[in-house]
């Protein structure tokens, strides 16, 4: 019977093609309703297949109230309309209901697993759907929105030309009345509503319209011209029903028509008043409403995100969207009126601002983010209070409990989550940084958890965490937007130079996470004295470097070179009162005292030399990790530098010394300083403000000129003032050159030739003793002639020098020699092999790591002999006597980094050679000795990871060692280095992994795992980690491979 009904209204609402030959569009229009009316009665009455329409017609006809005979054609088309569509909701609904309680067992048993489910009855084709709509097109065309209220909704001559004629077609002075027909459409739409299949094309077409009728039945004061009254019940029913329609329907739909009933901004009259309302703007009494229920959306649960939605869904991330983020967070951060307090509002509203910043969706979030940034820092703005109670307190809130020595008392071992802080460090990062709107509530908030995040970024640069970069760029930020105070306050306090307040509490630390992160856990007890000492003393140290690494990232900032005078002040006012401490000390009477002054006195003795350390550590630091050019980057600093520099020469000053009896490295350096102003003032570009600044140096300057011992000094300080005294008009010829001999004459007065060789044998010493570094080429160390013009056999005698650095530099001129292959180097390789080999049992650095120097080169330039030698060496023990089995192992391994070097230098012939070395590093993973194991690990990796597709055959073999170490060896520093062979293995294979370790890549993977669920050692899980994600980008590439749009040319025969 559906399919008669619709076929019903298909006769109602379908085009009339006689209608066309009338005069005019719309009296043909008014022709073809009441001739498609008329034809649909005489169907109904002649036509057998509608006689059950025709009942079930007639039935809703009587139950309808409304319907009435009249003379508007308009009218009485659209009563039969509203007839035939209730006709249908009630046929719908009976069937739907009959359906839902039918037992399934009686459809079940012809029902197979491939079958799909019975439809229910009110589902409709896609022809059945374009008949609905176009009868629900109708009804709302004629029968509801010529009766809206100029202005209430989008009149239907803004939406199309055929609107227009509409609106003309109407005749509203024919019962009934205006007001009536509304409530009637208004109704009996809601009425086919409660169908959901019909609700689906009512509300997704016609919403706006349908909320604009029941605002106007409901709300609209007082009494309209053409519209009949209605009675208390039925606006009452009106208002009730439009808090339902509300309530019911998706709720950015909801709010986005709300804002279309609402309209813009009232239109000016010719005279510039607002009072008259233009086309399309809607009336007072309907924007307060809309407003109202606006507000009412806003304040629901998820009402935020609804609003965001409705403005925003649907964007492309342009401008124009942006500039919709920006109204978006305006309204968000302004309290409605209809709130009962805005305390209220921002506690109801601020949650739901945070959760904007956690969507997943790349556009949404970034659009989102941009909403919930530029709400935040409005509300921080306009009610820093609130702001800082429900906004920035619960954002804040992972990193105070950090600070709060009761976190750690609850029992548990994690006291902040790894997703916790990491949501918490985003959304700092997101509002503090992204926002870019510095204000003194977000700066004096952010600084009071500023400690925890610099010691979580001092964390994470100990591990691999992706929280290393926000936090660093929180810390930037707040150094670069904050008071200068202020943050050499913070400075002072994050380098230990003050008590750290608000930091980690003691009993807690940070530890790795398992997805990246960082979570906070209760600290372990260290079991020893010693071990609390060094991880104190550690700590302290890395949190320098840490903080000096975030100070030169201020390339283009003063604020380095602040702090860095700062504490050379500091330190002049330590040296004035270093001497009167002392005096006071040496006439303290200890005897006279009580026990308990004695140790407080003890005590403050000891605390300012702790305080005074620590300011040496930190200056110490800073001028070893940071370039000058960033510590004094304008003139004022270095005139600042300067004025502290002449400070501390001031402050010991003795009037009645001699010459030469002050400190000679005082001395040295004063003048140092002094040649540094003459440069300074030899510039031809210095400008007032210049010479103004320099004004500081004056009274200095006259104290070294009167009262210095030296006669250099007090001559070129007099000098110097006179210059910036005069600024500039007096100026003695080669000022600069004067200051320069002065530092020269300095240096050669007080350092006697004695003190020279002394000075070059401690340079010497410091750099032989250097463990770390490679030994780079210097200049023959006896002051020889040119190199070049030396026999061969004379660097062979050189090479076996007791002097270390002269046989150093020999082999360094050996290897130079071999690599070049020169005609005697070559003839003599022999010699130099077996020299190279005693020199590398040497015990001085500079020494054996020349010679694994040269063995390198022998063995990339005469592969096949001198690789034969190092194996036997490295898998047998050294070919060269020796008694100490210790010095034997330690060869062992210098030979392993020769190898190692080796196996890089192949390249494309680590195929060719390669295959011994795979032989001895597989039977060296057996070795007794646990770093000869390690040792043979990291060189199979270095080789491996150059084989290619030649280590298909030692696949299976070289899989069985290293899972068999990873998961039997106890020693964990062989277990790191099997499973970074495989990580090296998969980095160096690349895409070629699934065909060379096809057979493999399962076990090896499997390895992995273990390695990451069992393995108690944090670095061998790290390395585990790392191969992983080599292997998990291996398997992407091969699965999801790189669309290539290639062009191909082929030729038909």
């Amino acid at each position: 019977m559906t399919s008669e009904i619709l076929s019903a209204i298909n006769i109602l609402t379908r085009p009339f093609g006689e209608a066309s030959a009338q005069s005019s569009q719309q009296e043909a229009l008014r022709v073809a309703l009441g001739s498609n009316r008329a034809r649909l009665l005489q169907q109904l009455q002649s036509d057998s297949s509608f006689e059950e329409v025709r009942k079930l017609r007639e039935e809703v006809k009587l139950a309808a109230d409304w319907f009435c005979e009249t003379e508007d054609v308009t009218w009485s088309f659209i009563q039969e309309c509203l007839l035939l569509l209730l006709a249908l909701t009630r046929y719908l609904a009976e069937e739907l209901k009959r359906f839902q309680q039918a037992p399934p067992s009686s459809a079940g048993k012809l029902c197979t697993p491939e079958m799909a489910p019975p439809l229910p009855p009110d589902v409709l084709s896609v022809f059945q759907q374009k008949t609905l709509g176009s009868a629900l097109q109708f009804v709302v065309s004629l029968g509801l929105c010529p009766y809206l209220a100029p202005g209430v909704g989008v009149p239907l001559g803004r939406r199309s030309t055929f609107g227009a004629m509409v609106e003309t077609l109407v005749r509203r002075e024919v019962w009934p009345p205006a007001g009536r027909r509304l409530l009637i459409t208004t109704r009996v739409l809601l009425q086919l509503a409660e169908l959901s299949s019909v609700a689906t094309l009512v509300f997704t077409q016609h919403l706006g319209d349908v909320m604009a009728a029941l605002c106007q039945l409901g709300h609209q004061p007082g009494h309209q011209p053409g519209h009949q009254p209605l009675s208390s019940d039925e606006r009452r029913v009106c208002r009730e029903d439009l808090r339902n329609l509300l309530g019911n329907v998706y709720q950015p739909i909801v709010i986005k028509e709300l804002l279309i009933l609402q309209g813009g901004p009232k239109q000016s009259g010719p005279g510039g008043s607002s009072s008259r309302a233009g086309p399309g703007s809607a009336p007072a009494w309907l924007r307060r409403l809309c407003g109202q229920l606006l507000s009412e959306r806003l304040m629901q649960p998820s009402g935020v995100q609804a609003v965001v939605r409705a403005v925003l869904e649907g964007g492309t991330g342009g401008a124009s969207d942006w500039r919709k983020c920006d109204a978006v967070a305006r309204i968000l951060s302004a309290c409605p009126q209809q709130s009962a307090s805005a305390d209220e509002y921002f506690k109801l509203v601020c949650p739901q601002v945070l959760d904007l910043l956690h969507f997943r969706d790349k556009l949404t979030a970034q659009q989102f983010q941009r909403v919930a940034t530029r709400t935040a820092l409005s509300m921080v703005q306009e009610r820093p209070g609130l702001a800082r109670q429900y906004l920035l307190g619960p954002l804040l809130s992972p990193l105070e409990r950090c600070i709060d020595t009761s976190s750690a008392a609850g029992g548990s071992e994690v006291v902040v989550e790894e997703s916790e802080l990491t949501r918490c460090v985003d959304d700092v990062f997101k509002i503090w940084v992204v926002g870019a709107s510095p204000s003194e509530t977000l700066l004096a908030a952010l600084q009071d958890v500023l400690p925890v995040v610099f010691t979580l970024f001092s964390f994470t640069k100990h591990n691999v965490s992706h929280l290393r970069a926000p936090c660093q760029e929180i810390l930037l930020w707040f150094l670069t937007h904050s008071e200068s105070s202020a943050a050499l306050l913070v400075l002072r306090q994050l380098s230990g130079l003050q008590e750290r307040r608000k930091d980690v509490a003691a009993d807690l630390q940070f530890s790795a996470g398992s997805d990246g992160g960082v979570r906070l856990v209760c600290r372990q007890s260290c079991r020893d004295e010693d071990d609390q000492l060094y991880e104190k003393l550690s700590g302290e140290q890395w949190r320098l470097e840490c903080l000096t690494q975030l100070l030169a990232e201020l390339k283009e900032s003063d604020l380095p070179g602040d702090f860095f005078l700062a504490l050379l002040k500091d330190l002049t006012t330590w040296a004035a009162t270093a001497d009167e401490e002392l005096r006071d000390e040496e006439q303290v009477d200890v005897a006279a005292m009580t026990l308990l002054e004695a140790e407080h006195r003890l005590l403050g003795g000891a605390e300012r030399r702790a305080r005074r350390l620590a300011l040496l550590q930190v200056v110490a630091v800073m001028i070893e990790c940071l370039q000058h050019t960033q510590l004094l980057r304008k003139t004022s600093q270095v005139v600042d530098f300067m004025v502290s520099l002449l400070q501390r020469a001031c402050v010991g000053l003795d009037v009645s010394s001699e010459p030469g009896a002050g400190n000679p490295v005082e001395t040295q350096t004063l003048s140092l300083g002094m040649g540094l102003i003459a440069t300074l003032l030899s510039s031809p570009q210095l400008s007032a403000e210049d010479y103004s600044c320099m004004s500081r140096l004056l009274p200095h300057l006259q104290t070294l000129s009167l009262q210095h011992p030296d006669p250099l000094v007090q001559e070129l300080s007099s000098n110097l003032r006179a210059v910036i005294a005069t600024h500039g008009a007096y100026r003695p010829e080669d000022l600069a050159v004067a200051g320069a001999d002065a530092g020269q004459s300095s240096k050669h007065s007080e350092t006697t030739p004695e003190m020279r060789s002394e000075g070059n044998t401690s340079q010497t010493s410091v750099r032989t003793n250097s463990r770390h570094a490679e030994p780079s080429q210097h200049p023959g160390p006896k002051g020889d002639p040119d190199s070049s013009n030396k026999p061969f056999s004379d660097w062979l005698l050189e090479a076996c020098d007791p002097d270390v650095p002269t046989r150093a530099f020999a082999l360094r001129i050996l290897t130079q020699k071999v690599q070049r292959r020169d005609l005697e180097a070559v003839q003599a390789q022999e010699k130099v092999l077996l020299l190279l080999l005693e020199n590398l049992e040497h015990e001085d650095p500079f020494v054996y790591l020349s010679a694994i120097q040269g063995l390198a080169v022998l063995a990339e330039s005469y592969p096949d002999r001198i690789l034969e030698r190092l194996l036997r060496d490295f898998q047998l023990g050294p070919s060269l006597p020796s008694l100490d089995k210790e010095r034997s192992l330690e060869t062992r391994l210098k030979v392993g980094e020769v190898l190692m070097r080796a196996s890089r230098a192949m390249g494309e012939m680590a195929p060719h050679l390669g295959r011994p070395l795979v032989s001895v590093f597989l039977q060296g993973t057996k070795d007794p000795d646990q770093s000869v194991r390690a040792s043979s690990l990291s060189n199979l990796g270095e080789l491996c990871q150059r084989l290619d597709y030649s280590l298909g055959p030692l696949a299976q073999e070289l899989s069985c060692c290293l899972t068999a170490l990873i998961k039997t060896e106890q020693e964990a520093e062989v277990r790191r280095a099997a499973v970074h062979v495989i990580a090296l293995l998969l980095r160096g294979l690349s895409h070629k992994t699934t065909q060379v370790l096809s057979e493999v890549l399962l076990d090896l993977y499997r390895a992995l795992k273990w390695v990451v669920r069992s393995d108690p050692d944090q670095v061998a899980v790290l390395h585990a980690q790392l191969a992983l994600e080599e292997l998990d980008d291996i398997m992407r590439s091969f699965i999801f491979p790189e669309q290539k749009l290639e062009k191909k040319i082929v030729v038909l025969p």
